[in-house]
C-alpha cells in the first residue's frame, strides 16, 4: 500500500446518515453533490469526464477502481465533471500497456476528492431504498454539524439547470469539412464519442452553445439537427425547448440523446420527472418495440419522460422501453422527422447494440 496512514473520511447524506472511509492518497477537503451510483465494470475514466455527471458524487459499484490506469484519449470532455468519487478498493498501481498514467495522478491533476474503503454495497443499497439525495464527502470528520449546515444549503437536482455549466462557450467544428452531410449540434453536455460516431458516418458537425437560437444553427445550413446529452433537470432549458419546437415545426431531421430526448418530449408538451435513483451503467436492458429486439445499453440519467403522457400523445410513439422499470427509453414523432432515445448509443466503453441509431439519423438526413 502506497499510503499507510491515510486520513479518515466520511460520507454524510442529506438525511443525516453517515458512511465511513479513507481519503485516496494524501488529498484532503470537502465536496458536495447529489450521490448516485454507476454499475459499469469498466469505463471509470469516461464516466468521470462525462458532462452528464456534473455536480454528482459518484459511487462505483465495481469493487476495484484504478486497476487499469488512465489514457489521455479515453475522455468524454476536457476535464473531470463529477463532484467527487466514492469507491471500495482504490488501486494506486495499474497494469495496462495502453495506460499512460495512474488514476490517482489523473484525479490529482483535476483536483478531485476521492474516498475509498467505503462499504459501497451498503451505501448503494441505501440509495436504492431511499433515493438519490444530496450528500457531502469530507476529511473534516470532526465537523459533522458544520458539514450538515453547509449541506443544507446545496440546491436539489430537481429544478436545477446545469447545461450552462458544461456547454461550450463558442461554436466549434468536428470532423471532415468535406463530408457528405452537415449536422448542427446543440451542446447541453455533449460527449466526445457522440461527435465521433456522427462524424465517422460522413458528417461534418458544428457544435453550438446551450442557449443558441434556431437562426444560429440554421446559419450553418445543416442537413440535420442534434440535441445532446447533459446534466440537470430538462425543464429549466426553455431555450433548448424553443429550439426543438422550431426544428420540429419545420419538419427538419432531429435526433436527441438523453437530455436531448427529454427536451424533445417537453417541446411536445410531455412532462418529465425526477427518478427515485436514476439509471447509470453499461448493462441496462431495453426493448425496441418496433423490431422486438432487446438491446443492452449504456445509460446515465436521473430524469425520465412521463410514459402515460407520451403514450396518449397523438403525434408521439414510444419506440423503446426500459425492461427493468418500463420507463420510456425512446420516442419518435409520427408526422415529423424526429426521434430520440433516453440511453447512450455511443457507449464508450460499453455495448454497441444501439449504434444503429446513428445510421438511422443519417438515413433521415438523406430524406
Amino acid at each position: 500500500m502506497k499510503y499507510q496512514k491515510r486520513q479518515k473520511a466520511i460520507i454524510l447524506l442529506a438525511d443525516g446518515t453517515i458512511f465511513y472511509g479513507k481519503a485516496v492518497g494524501d488529498k484532503q477537503g470537502t465536496a458536495f453533490g447529489e450521490v448516485c451510483f454507476n454499475t459499469g465494470m469498466t469505463g471509470y475514466q469516461e464516466i468521470f469526464t462525462d458532462p452528464s455527471y456534473y455536480g454528482q458524487l459518484m459511487v462505483a459499484t465495481n469493487a476495484h477502481i484504478g486497476n487499469y490506469g488512465t489514457n489521455e484519449d479515453e475522455v468524454e470532455s476536457d476535464s473531470i465533471k463529477i463532484a467527487g468519487l466514492i469507491v471500495k478498493n482504490f488501486s494506486y498501481e495499474y497494469s495496462r500497456t495502453a495506460a499512460d498514467d495512474s488514476l490517482e495522478n489523473f484525479l490529482n491533476k483535476n483536483n478531485l476528492l476521492a474516498i475509498s474503503d467505503v462499504d459501497t454495497r451498503a451505501l448503494v443499497s441505501y440509495i436504492r431504498d431511499h433515493g438519490a439525495m444530496n450528500a457531502v464527502i469530507s476529511t473534516d470528520v470532526d465537523n459533522i454539524e458544520g458539514l450538515k449546515k453547509q449541506l443544507a444549503k446545496v440546491p436539489n437536482m430537481e429544478g436545477l439547470e446545469l447545461a450552462s455549466k458544461v456547454s461550450t462557450k463558442e461554436p466549434y467544428y468536428f470532423g471532415d469539412e468535406n463530408a457528405a452531410y452537415k449536422v448542427a449540434a446543440l451542446d447541453i453536455g455533449i460527449k466526445k464519442n457522440i461527435l465521433r460516431n456522427i462524424a465517422k458516418r460522413d458528417a461534418y458537425i458544428k457544435v453550438f452553445p446551450y442557449n443558441s437560437k434556431f437562426e444560429d444553427l440554421e446559419s450553418f445550413k445543416p442537413d440535420g439537427y442534434f440535441l445532446s446529452n447533459g446534466p440537470g433537470d430538462p425543464e429549466p432549458l426553455i431555450e433548448a425547448q424553443e429550439l426543438a419546437k422550431e426544428i420540429i415545426k419545420r419538419d427538419l431531421p432531429l435526433f436527441g440523446i438523453c437530455l436531448g430526448h427529454q427536451v424533445i418530449a417537453l417541446a411536445n408538451g410531455v412532462s418529465t420527472y425526477k427518478m427515485h435513483n436514476g439509471h447509470r451503467g453499461i448493462n441496462h436492458p431495453v426493448k425496441n418495440l418496433i423490431t422486438g429486439k432487446g438491446e443492452i445499453t449504456s445509460q446515465n440519467h436521473g430524469f425520465a419522460v412521463n410514459k402515460e403522457e407520451a403514450e396518449s400523445h397523438a403525434d408521439l410513439e414510444v419506440t423503446h422501453i426500459h425492461l427493468n422499470d418500463h420507463t420510456v427509453a425512446g420516442l419518435a414523432m409520427k408526422s415529423k422527422n424526429c426521434f430520440s432515445v433516453q440511453y447512450h448509443p455511443e457507449a464508450s466503453p460499453g455495448p454497441h447494440d444501439s449504434s444503429y441509431l446513428f445510421d438511422q439519423f443519417i438515413e433521415n438526413l438523406k430524406k
